[in-house]
């Protein structure tokens, strides 16, 4: 367990005073004070979060994380697990939706297997971090033993080294996995206090009696672990992933390093939130991207307190809503940083100033 201790040092501390300096800035640009509304709200969020006067979006980087789920033998996904490793080898060359949208983006983007059932490829955007070729099936066992799950850990803090390392303004994690959304939506469940009806989605494309059958398998899979699932370590450990239990150690090491966080969807979310009951005020460093189709994710969304950015029906993973949303969150701080101010164009306005935007 000592392993695990880092993880609980509390976040970073936003800047007071720099969130007061980018209202102060807010209410002397040429624009009626708040006609920008929430792209406001992001620049001043940064420029607390970043400690500066002039907050970034970039460099910004996306770390995929991908692993294999051993509960996909009960059927609960449309896809075989040979496509997890597939769709790994598709990162890398540039045929996913999240490499194109990080080629467009011109944003850093890896993927990080830790283990995947089928070839493994060679690739310079490849981190090759093997901890097994799957988690074990949760509906019978711990998805994880405790040595899985600090291996898992690590591999997420040093994702999170490294973008602390290269200077990044901004981190984007996302995740790649046949099943995952079947334990993120135990993981949810547990979390939340919900039922599994209320949390389960088609995930990769199930029909109406697929998403039957998989509310029946998260229902049993909290039969089996819900003694034990009150600790949120122990949580991951039993039902998640081990590219969930990298995300987690990723957010939360983010967090403690002083990176704002742009979290994607409905399994990023997962992870949020067992990072926001392990690490004392990570969640200040988090902004959520969008609100998914997967009917668990509004719930994750409410306990966390967070409004998504936009709500476009996605329901892909792979950091792509991030992705969708990263333009956005450059955009805020351009405007932020580059609009003049009545005084500097010589327009009469307002010299009114807020305590909020």
């Amino acid at each position: 367990m000592k392993a695990w201790d880092k993880f609980r040092v509390p976040a970073a501390v936003p800047s007071d005073k720099f969130r007061k300096r980018a209202i102060k800035r807010q209410a002397s640009l040429t624009k009626p004070l708040g006609a920008l509304g929430r792209v406001e709200n992001l620049a001043v969020q940064l420029a607390a979060l970043q400690c500066t006067e002039t907050p970034q979006a970039r460099p910004c980087c996306i770390s995929i994380f991908a692993g294999d789920h051993g509960v996909a033998v009960e059927d609960v996904s449309a896809y075989p697990q040979s496509v997890t490793a597939q769709m790994v080898h598709n990162v890398a060359v540039g045929g996913a939706a999240i490499s194109v949208l990080a080629d467009r983006l011109g944003l850093t983007l890896e993927v990080i297997n830790l283990g995947t059932v089928g070839h493994h490829d060679s690739h310079p955007r490849i981190v090759y971090s093997p901890i097994a070729s799957s988690t074990a099936n949760c509906l019978k066992h711990a998805a994880m033993t405790k040595s899985e799950l600090s291996q898992a850990l690590e591999v997420g803090r040093k994702a999170a080294v490294r973008a602390r390392d290269t200077g990044m303004s901004l981190f984007i994690g996302g995740e790649l996995g046949i099943g995952n959304t079947t334990v993120a939506s135990a993981m949810g469940s547990a979390l939340t206090g919900l039922s599994p009806t209320q949390m389960v989605g088609p995930g990769t494309g199930l029909d109406a009696e697929g998403v039957t059958a998989k509310v029946g398998v998260v229902s049993a899979i909290l039969c089996r672990h819900g003694h034990a699932i009150d600790d949120p370590m122990e949580l991951t450990r039993r039902l998640g992933g081990f590219e969930i239990a990298a995300l987690v150690a990723a957010f939360i090491s983010c967090s403690q390093f002083g990176i704002p966080i742009l979290v994607d969807g409905f399994i990023s979310t997962v992870a949020a939130c067992v990072a926001a009951r392990i690490c004392f005020g990570s969640t200040a460093w988090m902004i959520h991207s969008h609100s998914s189709a997967e009917p668990g994710h509004k719930h994750l969304l409410k306990a966390l307190g967070a409004e998504p950015l936009f709500s476009l029906s996605l329901r892909l993973g792979e950091g792509s809503g991030a992705a969708l949303a990263w333009p956005l969150m450059d955009l805020a701080c351009a405007l932020h940083n580059e609009m003049a101010t009545f005084e500097s164009a010589g327009v009469s306005g307002s010299s009114l100033e807020s305590t909020s935007v």
